[in-house]
């Protein structure tokens, strides 16, 4: 029985799986429950998830990596088993790669390879984020040309000047979705005196946000507890406040758009500006991002196909790519 080639976009708040001849298969949030008296895990995934804010003191919901690396690392390995094993079955052995972020350190980097052994894999290679978004995204990063990434995930947003299978350029910052979320807690709890929840805040991000205001503002309707009273209270916020509440969150992720353009090779600006900026990774959905950056930047932006898989589906491919593998993290 042959292994299983898959390849893993290890996030902050999901979990993506590619498995070679399959594509992606499973999407799921990276939450995990945990029993406090004995550290047991009660559930994982999208179960564990529907339990943010609503369990007893009993049980923990954490979320074991933070910013794109590993904070817990025995509650990511048991992460990793089960997430795994769903995929590949109890008796096979997968090789596997898993994304991490252009800025980590060795050490970082060595626990997100050990976990994804000890969670199960034959094999367990690394692959720098926005290479796998370029990978998944179809761009020709073995040429001599410059293809430049912007990949916005939950933790962290990473831009990169990819050519000739390898990192010329990069930049990141630990801003992504959950910034974005917590931004709009805080603004309404600013504006309101209104208490919401990540959840309530996610779905507003999702449903009615934009990065430039609407023609036509959309609405939605929350719920969440009165701070100064005390009591359950009804909003309608409008897609404008949304638009407010994130600016300051999607400024610094311009910022680092800026930044690498600025330390570009000018022969490769010139095929950054032909080619333009791909957006990759869940923050990439957020309406009129790319129009945003392309505002701000002077350089076309445009959403990948299939933005939220492309780190998932270019570490899958890069198994099929040993030459890519070569160029990336060394331990």
């Amino acid at each position: 029985m042959f292994a299983r080639q898959i390849g893993i976009d290890l996030g902050t708040v999901s979990v993506l799986v590619y498995v070679k001849g399959r594509g992606v298969v499973l999407q799921e949030p990276s939450v995990v429950a945990i029993r406090i008296k004995d550290q047991h895990i009660v559930e994982i995934g999208e179960r564990a998830r529907q339990m943010l804010g609503r369990t007893p003191e009993t049980i923990e919901v954490v979320r074991p990596l933070k910013g794109g690396v590993i904070a817990d690392y025995t509650v990511t390995r048991k992460m990793l088993e089960y997430f795994i094993g769903k995929v590949s079955g109890r008796f096979v052995k997968p090789q596997v790669v898993v994304s991490i972020p252009v800025g980590v350190t060795s050490v970082e980097s060595r626990a997100v390879r050990d976990a994804a052994l000890k969670a199960g894999a034959s094999e367990a290679h690394l692959i720098y984020e926005p290479v796998a978004a370029a990978l998944g995204a179809g761009l020709p990063i073995d040429t001599p040309t410059g293809n430049m990434v912007l990949d916005i995930g939950g933790g962290t947003s990473e831009a990169a000047v990819i050519s000739v299978k390898g990192i010329v350029v990069s930049s990141s910052v630990r801003v992504g979705g959950v910034k974005i979320d917590e931004a709009i807690v805080n603004y309404i709890r600013r504006k309101y005196n209104l208490i919401i929840g990540d959840q309530t805040a996610e779905q507003l991000k999702i449903q009615i946000g934009s990065a430039l205001p609407l023609d036509e503002p959309l609405t939605m309707e929350i719920r969440g507890r009165d701070q100064v009273a005390g009591l359950p209270k009804t909003l309608e916020i409008s897609s404008d406040e949304i638009t407010e509440a994130i600016s300051e969150p999607l400024e610094e992720i311009v910022r680092v758009v800026k930044n690498v353009l600025e330390k570009t090779p000018p022969e490769l600006i010139s095929d950054i500006i032909d080619r333009g900026i791909v957006l990759t990774g869940g923050g990439a959905l957020l309406r009129n991002l790319d129009r945003l950056l392309t505002q701000r930047t002077g350089v076309p932006c445009y959403v990948a196909e299939n933005a939220m898989a492309c780190v998932a589906i270019g570490a899958g491919r890069a198994l099929e790519r040993p030459d890519i593998l070569q160029y990336q993290p060394e331990l």
